[in-house]
């Protein structure tokens, strides 16, 4: 079995996680893929093969040295998101890219996908055309494809695979962990780091090729609660405290300029992720991200600031927040141990992979995990547009992803050397 061949069965499994959902995993088709892959681990000889109870995956591919080599870990995630249907995909593979227009999909129920004109276009995508001559898998315009993260694994697996199979390269003991639920930013709430072992560990959830990750925004959530007040609104003057306007209120006392539409690189935000409302009552969910920890701390006082100058102007009790902290930049975990990036960024040098060093606009579980004691950067999986009918990963993106890892693996094995 080959990379394509691994990956295009994985995306035969939906495994959409749930927000809603207070089970873990949060949906329980994640857990018939869960058990076909600790299958296919066993199957490809991988040793300490387990999955606990809520679907999280470890295994080993053991050390072919007697030299001390830190052991090191690879991981993914097997959900997909929410944001966009994960069942019944039928990726298709352009071969040999040629810059042009790509039809998304054959006939379905009747109806072509060229009459409904479900198309991916250079002029749109842009990033197409740095893939000229490459060969694309793509969705049918239905559906996601699940690159993010099932390339990852597809990668891990392959990696391993390889390394079995090539004795000659030296290598400590390797472990590979896939988890539930990370798209709905639960993926490292169970992961069980002692069990893993590892001295660090990368995620094989970064985007088009080259790309590394070792620091990501600050993260809260914040919930804005506001009691109106509802009389008849013919004899309402003077009485009536509309919730609904004062939820507008509210947002437009934070910075029109720092949301998600109007921010980029390094900049934070506020974003309304939404409001549910009438006279009596309103909630406002919002999350705040910033990669610098004192403006994270400002960005959160704000929210409260804010509620305390409408309590002011409306009387104690009108709107109350609950502000809390998701996770933070991994970057001030990675710092004081730079030879984990040093080792990926030698890692590309050698397989011919130019390095893209950018903050992550977001988190990964490797943020969490780098704050339960085990650091985690993110290297890239492959693929791009990912959540849409507009994902698409080349093939050559993914056989290169695949070979960082080997080169990892082969870099760590002199690292005490």
């Amino acid at each position: 079995m080959d990379i394509t061949e691994r990956f295009l069965n994985y995306t035969q499994f939906d495994t959409q996680s749930a927000e809603d959902s207070e089970t873990v995993p949060s949906t329980a088709k994640q857990l018939v893929f869960a058990e076909y892959l600790k299958k296919e681990l066993e199957h490809e000889g991988l040793s300490d093969v387990e999955m606990d109870d809520k679907g999280y995956i470890y295994a080993t591919l053991k050390a072919n040295t007697k030299d001390k080599v830190p052991t090191i870990g690879f991981i993914s995630h097997y959900d997909t998101s929410p944001d966009c249907s994960g069942a019944n995909i039928h990726p298709h593979i352009v071969r040999n890219y040629d810059g042009s227009d790509i039809l998304l999909g054959f006939e379905k129920g009747g109806t072509t996908n060229e009459e409904r004109e479900i198309k991916m276009t250079p002029e749109k995508f842009p990033e197409l055309l740095k893939h000229t001559g490459e060969d694309l898998i793509v969705t049918d315009g239905t559906t996601l494809l699940g690159a993010d993260d099932k390339a990852g694994i597809a990668e891990i697996v392959e990696a391993m695979c390889y390394l079995r199979d090539h004795k000659e390269i030296r290598h400590g003991d390797i472990r590979v962990a896939f988890n539930p639920d990370e798209e709905i930013g639960m993926g490292a709430h169970h992961f069980d780091v002692e069990k893993f072992g590892c001295e660090w560990a990368y995620t094989m959830d970064g985007g088009d090729v080259g790309e590394l990750e070792f620091e990501n925004f600050n993260a809260a959530s914040a919930k804005v609660h506001i009691k109106g007040v509802s009389v008849h609104p013919g004899y309402a003057k003077g009485k009536m405290i509309n919730a609904n306007a004062l939820a507008a209120e509210f947002a437009q006392m934070l910075p029109h300029d720092e949301t998600p539409e109007t921010t980029e690189g390094y900049q934070g935000f506020y974003h309304l992720l939404g409001i549910q409302s009438n006279v009596e009552s309103a909630t406002m969910s919002y999350i705040i991200r910033d990669h610098d920890r004192e403006r994270f701390e400002d960005r959160k006082r704000l929210i409260e600031a804010t509620a305390a100058s409408m309590n002011e102007k409306y009387g104690e009790g009108t709107v109350e927040v609950a502000v809390k902290d998701q996770y933070y930049n991994m970057k001030e975990k990675i710092d004081p141990q730079m030879h984990v990036i040093d080792l990926v960024l030698h890692a590309m040098q050698e397989c011919g992979v130019a390095p893209k060093v950018k903050p992550i606009r977001g988190g990964t579980d490797g943020a969490q995990l780098s704050f339960k004691g085990l650091p985690c950067p993110n290297i890239f999986a492959g693929g791009v547009n990912f959540h849409g009918p507009y994902e698409f990963v080349p093939i050559q993106s993914m056989e290169k992803a695949k070979d960082v890892i080997v080169k990892i693996c082969e870099l760590v094995a002199d690292f005490n050397n």
